[in-house]
């Protein structure tokens, strides 16, 4: 009697290897179009914003950053986890997409209805009167986002991050040109204001000519309980995010001036480069992954592990680079009136691989399903953060970043004691897949220190590329003795077969 050809030896794993496959070349092209766009984007981006704040008074990022905190808070609740929902369910229905375009329109314009109304006492609480203007001015951001979120959300669903990655970089040339003009034309604080509107309203038309246009909405919600349910434990997961995220600005906004609060947050921006541009889009291409391999428990596992693995190589040179070199990189890329937030992001920067490692931990138990642990990693940190920031904030702007220092690997502990036992990976196998680049950007920290304070350099410019140099040499020979495994793994993601 024949054998069936599932049964037979190899066949099975000859079929499997043969779906994986085609899986693994879309996932590389997808980490490939997604972080290339995001790194040319963020180059012109960085450009123009690093021209820009040399422009820009530390008060205007001051007045800029207590908007934020309503912005972020509406963020949170956006409907962003809607389009999630699409992207992980095996099957979405034409009917369900219109109910999701329609619940996205819905939430949105009702922020923006809360955000125009509420403008004035945000102002007051704040005592800067101007902020009223700005918030009603920043509620033009809710009408593009159901432009950015259900068609991102439909051309992740096929991995097709092409067409994604074209409309991103335009709408980034856009927003930096728009925001480089207006800091040239002295528009001050609404040079900020603008640049944001700009970016979000290019990128809603674009993505919605490349998903090949929207569905009509439908505002009758029945049937749309399981969306809503995913959709909703993501939001309060990201509700409680705000909350500890935030609490520095919200609380630093009230207590401090806001020439400090715009050293702080300038001083966020630099040492979240990493973590706030370079990973989300990782995160993006890695909760589709995870959500087409969620059948597949050790593939989502090791793709966990080396998304880990290839984001703390880029990330570790960076943090302890950056703590090492900051008096010399503030003063060349800021210029000489931001030179106080040098401290500040010198003792920031060693809490980001904390914080990093906490990051990619959510897309993962989002995607298997599981978005509820998100949600209470986030009310651990609503509960954390918020007290450590009143306790340090009455010493001054470096405790207030030194509060991290404590927070950030605390909550690291806690959330990956609930994450990893889903993801299926142990904490010994995390802790292997960060030990090796730790340990060269440790080495490479300590050598610039001591080169640092041995070198009789005055010029910043020429004092920061001898330091680079140097960490680079370091970084890279360290990899290249003790860790050849990781910097295999890096050119293999490059490589296009």
């Amino acid at each position: 009697m024949d054998v069936p050809a599932e049964s037979q030896p190899g066949t099975a794993a000859a079929s499997r290897d043969s779906s994986i496959t085609p899986l693994r070349a879309q996932i590389r092209r997808a980490v490939l179009w997604r972080s290339g766009s995001q790194i040319v984007a963020q180059i012109v981006q960085w450009t123009a914003t690093f021209l820009v704040i040399r422009i820009l008074a530390p008060a205007d990022y001051g007045l800029f950053a207590m908007t934020q905190v309503v912005l972020m808070l509406a963020s949170m609740l956006n409907g962003m986890g809607l389009a999630n929902a699409v992207v992980r369910q095996p099957t979405v229905t034409p009917h369900a997409l219109r109910q999701v375009f329609g619940m996205l329109i819905a939430t949105n314009a009702l922020l923006a209805v809360v955000q125009i109304a509420a403008a004035p006492i945000v102002a007051a609480y704040y005592r800067q009167p101007e902020i009223t203007t700005i918030l009603r001015v920043q509620a033009l951001l809710y009408g593009a986002t159901p432009l950015i979120a259900l068609p991102q959300a439909l051309l992740a669903r096929t991995l097709e991050f092409r067409r994604q990655a074209q409309v991103n970089v335009a709408a980034s040339l856009l927003a930096a040109s728009n925001a480089l003009g207006g800091a040239l034309m002295g528009l001050g604080v609404w040079t900020l204001v603008a640049a944001p509107i700009v970016l979000f309203w290019v990128r809603g038309i674009g993505l919605t000519i490349a998903a090949g246009g929207l569905p009509r909405p439908s505002f009758a919600f029945r049937g749309s309980g399981e969306f809503a349910r995913y959709g909703g434990l993501l939001a309060a997961g990201q509700f409680f995010a705000f909350i500890w995220s935030q609490a520095d600005v919200f609380v630093g906004g009230r207590v401090l001036d806001p020439a400090i609060l715009g050293l702080y947050t300038t001083s966020l921006f630099l040492v979240q480069i990493v973590v706030s541009k370079i990973v989300p889009p990782l995160n993006e291409v890695a909760f589709a992954a995870y959500a087409r391999m969620q059948d597949d428990p050790d593939a989502v596992a090791a793709a966990f592990l080396k998304l880990v693995r290839v984001v703390m190589v880029i990330a570790m040179p960076f943090y302890l680079g950056l703590a090492a070199t900051a008096e010399p990189l503030v003063a060349t890329i800021l210029g000489s009136k931001w030179v106080a937030a040098a401290p500040i992001a010198a003792v920031l920067a060693l809490s980001m691989p904390f914080y990093t490692v906490q990051v990619l931990l959510g897309p993962a138990t989002d995607a298997l399903g599981r978005p509820g642990i998100a949600a209470r990693n986030g009310l651990t940190a609503a509960l954390i953060a918020p007290v450590a920031v009143l306790i340090a904030i009455p010493f001054g702007v470096i405790a207030l970043a030194a509060c991290w220092l404590g927070v950030f690997p605390l909550l690291l502990a806690i959330s990956a004691r609930r994450a990893l036992p889903v993801i299926g990976v142990s904490a010994r196998a995390l802790i292997a897949a960060v030990a090796p680049p730790v340990a060269a950007a440790s080495a490479m920290g300590l050598v610039l220190t001591v080169v640092d304070r041995m070198s009789a350099i005055e010029a910043d410019g020429v004092r920061l590329a001898l330091l680079v140099a140097c960490g680079a040499a370091v970084y890279g020979t360290w990899l290249l003795i003790f860790a050849r495994d990781s910097v295999r793994e890096m050119l293999a993601l490059l490589r296009r077969r």
